[in-house]
């Protein structure tokens, strides 16, 4: 976080243009690059629109098109290499668990996984991937994430443009947020994984014939 604290700290006193081509590239690059925590610094430039440094629009326009376009970046690698992202000696920071998870819920809610990827924190980069793992359509791909991310970074950056000086505290709340999130994604992998096994152990069970009255 110390490389955030001189970042806010720089962009405290350099143009907006340089801030806003740095709040594209963060909003991009923590798609593709997950530790990168460029909420925050949606935030950060919230609190800046609200100061009547930055415009609360642009903030929001930035962010949108950085973080569709590096789901898009994301979605493209796992296209081009497909299932060979499995591969245990590609792409290691990857938790290939997790892949299996979302390719699951792809079969299950369909594009609705790609318009909630942005809420999904800590597994947004696996979708993105596994989304270009299964060849989705890349229009509709395209679309529903640039409204995911619309959404979601106009919600924390008009955080930041309302509570004004505090918005550090924010980052406590993001980080409840993402456990949280992370905790539900485990106990839902958790119960599809009971009840994979609870049908598998029906599958076994003999089966009589049923009797005639």
């Amino acid at each position: 976080m110390d490389w955030l604290t001189d970042l806010t700290q720089w962009a405290l006193h350099v143009s907006p243009f340089w801030v806003y081509i740095a709040l594209l590239l963060i909003a991009y690059g923590e798609n593709v690059v997950p530790p990168i925590p460029g909420d925050l610094f949606v935030v950060f430039c919230g609190y800046l629109a609200g100061r009547g440094i930055l415009d609360l629009g642009w903030v929001v326009f930035l962010s949108t098109v950085g973080g569709a376009a590096g789901f898009m970046t994301m979605y493209a690698l796992g296209y081009r290499i497909g299932k060979a992202v499995l591969d245990p000696h590609r792409l290691r920071w990857l938790p290939k668990h997790r892949i299996a998870q979302v390719q699951h819920w792809m079969q299950r809610w369909g594009y609705g996984i790609v318009a909630a990827n942005r809420f999904l924190s800590g597994a947004r980069s696996v979708i993105s991937l596994t989304v270009g793992m299964a060849h989705m359509h890349p229009t509709k791909t395209a679309l529903w994430a640039s409204f995911s991310a619309l959404v979601w970074t106009a919600l924390i950056a008009y955080v930041g443009y309302a509570v004004g000086e505090n918005w550090p505290v924010v980052q406590t709340y993001l980080r409840l947020y993402g456990w949280a999130v992370l905790g539900l994604l485990g106990l839902l992998a958790l119960m599809v994984g009971i009840r994979r096994w609870l049908r598998r152990q029906h599958a076994h069970l003999p089966q009589f014939p049923k009797g005639h009255d």
